[in-house]
């Protein structure tokens, strides 16, 4: 959270990764950073402890990054139980990403951050990012992840902002020569475009403006029929909510043929963010 990157086909087979229901924090390394738009930074992080993570075959896996402030002197993995009794106000924080592509062969992942200004961004994970060198370590947990595109799907259509623009990526370069569809995603900056590796008779659009533009494009869409279609919906919580409407009581779309949630809610930090999933305000079905 390049770009046109080489089609990576996913190895027949994935390091198993610890048990089911276990929790355990996998520590990797940075190994680089690049720069993929003005606003957009990937990191690749490698290390034994990538046996540690859940691998999945989801296009929208994630995992929980672990980052503790560096005034407190602590290095990963921590022992969160005793920090939560003996120094809570140390405690990491913890935050989302998308797994952009995984490398099974050298044990690495890559995970695109938004930097919502130069130079890096007041959030915590994005300014971590922004600093980050090789050698650097941390801590993260999973992945997890429930999206797919379904291959008994003939057509796609994948929508989301600059959030989601890695999912988006993922699921694109998963998809057979022969898929059919459109990925529309929103930005708020016309440099930040990608152009990402998709089938050909997949089309990329990209709304640059307003964020409510994605509501209207959307809406705008002529010939999507719901039959056969598969759609993932992912952006901030207030338009998806709006959005997932207009798909399900509008376009009739049926709610198991769509992958929906909020990546985010304006003026929420993420602990705020998961916190709301819980009450009616942070649901996206209504």
């Amino acid at each position: 959270m390049t770009d046109a990157p080489l089609h990576q086909t996913p190895t027949p087979t994935a390091p198993a990764g610890p048990p089911k229901g276990k929790r355990v924090q996998a520590v990797l390394q940075v190994e680089s950073t690049t720069r993929i738009s003005p606003r957009m930074l990937r990191v690749r992080l490698s290390g034994p402890g990538f046996a540690e993570l859940n691998r999945n075959r989801h296009t929208d896996a994630y995992v929980k990054l672990l980052i503790a402030d560096p005034a407190t002197g602590l290095e990963p993995p921590y022992d969160l139980e005793a920090l939560r009794e003996e120094r809570p106000a140390d405690l990491p924080v913890r935050r989302t990403y998308t797994v952009r592509r995984w490398d099974d062969a050298q044990q690495a992942l890559e995970l695109d951050f938004v930097l919502h200004a130069e130079g890096g961004d007041a959030g915590i994970a994005a300014a971590w990012a922004a600093q980050a060198e090789p050698g650097d370590r941390i801590a993260m947990a999973g992945a997890g992840g429930g999206y797919t595109p379904a291959a008994e799907s003939t057509r796609h259509l994948l929508i989301g902002d600059h959030a989601a623009l890695p999912a988006i990526a993922a699921a694109l370069e998963s998809m057979p020569a022969d898929a059919e569809g459109l990925a529309l995603i929103h930005l708020d900056h016309e440099e930040d475009r990608q152009e990402l590796a998709r089938p050909a008779a997949v089309e990329l659009r990209y709304v640059i403006g307003d964020r409510e533009e994605l509501l209207e494009a959307v809406t705008a869409l002529e010939g999507w029929e719901p039959e056969d279609l598969q759609v993932f919906c992912h952006a901030e919580r207030g338009l998806t909510k709006q959005l997932r409407r207009h798909l399900v009581r509008e376009r009739g779309i049926a709610k198991e043929l769509i992958s929906v949630s909020a990546y985010w809610a304006l003026g929420r930090i993420e602990d705020q963010f998961q916190a709301e999933k819980r009450e009616a305000i942070g649901q996206i079905e209504d």
